[in-house]
């Protein structure tokens, strides 16, 4: 039996796409990047896009893992930071701004296949959002340093030499990537104070949060993007032999 990944994304009306039937533009649709279909695919996995109406508690009775995926920032609110950072904008005319609506439907998830006990898997945003939906915060805006965080270079990358991610050793993150890795960038903010059972097991150079998981559980949060990686990333297999892992164990119970 294949798993189930469900792939969390954003919703935005439809005039925002160009071509679009004018008569139809206040509608919305449910998107996220196809890379992330694509690869789980690959892996194995058979990928389901979650829209904010799939109820958290009920899907993950039927999914095998969730991918919790990148995006614009989380509202301040949900982890205790400068409320008045956000601009009142809808995010269902600009996708890049807060959506509190996406906030809430991605913790509640996280929490529902934390409570099912299956996988989980947050990239960029989505590792901010797994750390917040266990209590953590987040760096509202990073300093600059040494290392290039926000990239100005276009997807897919491998990134550059000065974005090196080193693992803490015996962790999940260095088990498939070895000491350190080199990857991708595009985030402005970062992990702070790690949630309840979160360590950070990746950091770059400057000692930003790269990885983080919560030992003993199916759980991983990459900074960078795996699905926009142009060499073989390993994040989005682990999900997915995580997941058919446990479909196995279940199965010969």
């Amino acid at each position: 039996m294949r798993p189930l990944i469900g792939i969390t994304g954003r919703r935005f009306r439809l005039s925002l796409l160009r071509g679009a039937d004018e008569r139809y533009g206040d509608r919305c649709v449910d998107t996220s990047m196809s890379d992330f279909s694509t690869r789980v695919a690959e892996a194995g996995g058979l990928p389901v896009q979650l829209s904010y109406e799939t109820e958290p508690a009920a899907v993950c009775e039927w999914l095998s893992a969730v991918v919790i995926t990148g995006g614009q920032d989380l509202h301040p609110a949900c982890w205790g930071g400068d409320t008045s950072v956000v601009r009142g904008i809808d995010p269902r005319t600009d996708p890049m701004v807060h959506d509190p609506e996406r906030d809430a439907y991605e913790i509640a998830v996280v929490r529902a296949a934390l409570d099912r006990g299956i996988p989980v898997l947050g990239v960029c945003r989505g590792m901010q959002v797994l750390n917040v939906a266990l209590g953590g915060t987040l760096v509202a805006d990073l300093p600059a340093s040494a290392v290039c965080h926000l990239s100005p270079e276009t997807a897919p990358t491998d990134g550059n030499v000065d974005h090196v991610v080193a693992f803490a050793a015996g962790s999940v993150a260095a088990g498939l990537y070895g000491e350190d890795t080199i990857t991708n960038s595009w985030h402005h903010q970062a992990v702070d104070r790690c949630g309840v059972g979160v360590v950070v097991t990746g950091r770059a150079s400057d000692g930003v949060a790269e990885a983080i998981e919560v030992p003993g559980r199916p759980v991983l949060g990459v900074q960078w993007h795996p699905e926009w990686m142009k060499s073989a990333d390993p994040a989005l297999s682990w999900v997915v032999d995580e997941a058919a892992r446990l479909l196995d164990e279940g199965s010969t119970r």
